[in-house]
């Protein structure tokens, strides 16, 4: 299925990759939502009944959300969830709509392709690394890296969708592009 629910073009094996990659994205959204909710009600349940408090609990909670938000506008970018302004796509005949789409999948796909370069350099750079500093978290004992690495995680994941989504845009007539956009924007209504 694609973006707005109907048959994808795409080959079967991707079709059932990227149904596989949707449903690992949406469970660690899910994973990383309710454990950080779950830490978070722990270590207030520690703190003020039992005069615990768990150090490492909030830092964990905070990486915890910080991931399922990543993992989750990934997800989002897939399903088109993300605000759009279609104005002056609107106005334009579906060929040209068809190549405005096009334009604007390739900036996403090189913005993501900046993105991800310079997550990973920040993280993997052998002299200014955050790897290479060899920095560890006080609280939970963990190298720092770990915690950054959902920025190159993310910009992998969100240049695979994008690519699906190019291709998606390439196969699909111009005449049906608008309209299965409208027909996702009436079914989020």
């Amino acid at each position: 299925m694609n973006r707005a629910g109907t048959l994808s073009p795409l080959p079967p094996f991707l079709v059932e990759v990227n149904h596989w990659l949707e449903g690992a994205v949406a469970f660690l959204t899910g994973f990383g939502i309710g454990g950080g909710v779950g830490l978070a009600f722990l270590n207030v349940v520690a703190r003020f009944i039992f005069n615990i408090g768990l150090d490492w609990a909030f830092e964990v909670t905070k990486y915890l959300f910080i991931w399922s938000a990543f993992f989750g506008a990934v997800l989002c970018f897939r399903e088109g969830c993300h605000i759009r302004v279609t104005l002056v796509l609107d106005l334009l005949p579906p060929k040209f709509q068809k190549w405005v789409q096009l334009v604007g999948e390739v900036v996403i796909l090189l913005y993501l392709s900046i993105v991800t370069y310079f997550s990973y350099l920040f993280i993997f750079d052998p002299d200014l690394g955050v790897k290479a500093s060899g920095e560890i978290n006080v609280d939970v004992g963990i190298p720092m890296w770990i915690p950054y690495l959902i920025l190159p995680i993310a910009g992998v994941l969100g240049g695979y969708f994008g690519i699906l989504h190019l291709i998606e845009i390439l196969m699909t007539p111009p005449e049906k592009l608008g309209r299965l956009d409208r027909e996702m924007e009436e079914l989020l209504e």
